[in-house]
């Protein structure tokens, strides 16, 4: 008699498939809500102004929207605006303007502490504004950030979890669909519990690899 690992085994295929689009869904994302968080930062840079403060209640309202409702919204709301998406471009977009707000958050943390010796340095050598933002401020804010910034990406690669609701193959779906059809829902999960605990694990050594640079690089110190 054919064992739940022996059928799980035949349709591996599923499996490779549902951890591909994780990964490469959770890559592009995070580099791209990245890119978007450090943008956000640099705009917010400056005196107050009614523009700034409008940026930052947009950041506040996206944080406090469960992640789940915001996607749900971008897939099966914006058709009735007359703007449909297709699942694997909402469920980027989502991921991307979602932790976009949260990396912009953990760097204006870092930034509002940030001693301005630096920055007055910078100046004083004639940088402008924006080259010493990139060049001299930034390198200082992803170093001082690496342990919440190591929290964001292992929270982003579990949200892409919530993409089955919009139709993304995607590992949880592959999961789910390998319960609904075979009715193996515990072996398969514990299959995408260890796919997600490993890249997870690789998300650390990531972080750890980035603080040995920071050291080398004096952007930090024991």
């Amino acid at each position: 008699m054919q064992s739940n690992w022996d059928t799980l085994w035949q349709h591996r295929d599923l499996f490779i498939a549902g951890l591909a689009n994780t990964i490469v869904l959770f890559l592009l994302a995070a580099g791209m809500s990245f890119v978007l968080g450090c943008v956000l930062v640099y705009l917010l840079e400056g005196r107050d102004n009614p523009a700034r403060r409008l940026l930052r209640l947009l950041m506040d309202l996206m944080r406090m929207l469960p992640f789940l409702i915001f996607i749900y919204l971008l897939y099966y709301g914006l058709p009735a605006l007359g703007l449909r998406l297709q699942a694997w471009n909402a469920g980027l977009i989502g991921l991307t303007l979602y932790y976009g707000a949260y990396f912009a958050e953990v760097l204006r943390g870092a930034r509002l502490v940030l001693p301005p010796g630096s920055l007055e340095a910078a100046y004083a050598h004639g940088y402008r504004r924006t080259k010493a933002f990139f060049r001299i401020v930034l390198p200082q804010l992803c170093m001082r950030t690496r342990g919440e910034t190591g929290n964001l990406l292992i929270m982003c690669l579990k949200d892409t979890s919530f993409l089955l609701i919009i139709t993304v193959a995607e590992l949880t779906a592959a999961a789910n669909t390998m319960s609904s059809q075979y009715f193996i829902g515990t072996e398969a999960f514990v299959v995408a519990i260890a796919l997600y605990w490993l890249l997870g694990i690789a998300i650390e050594s990531l972080i750890r690899w980035c603080r040995r640079f920071g050291r080398a690089r004096g952007f930090e110190h024991d």
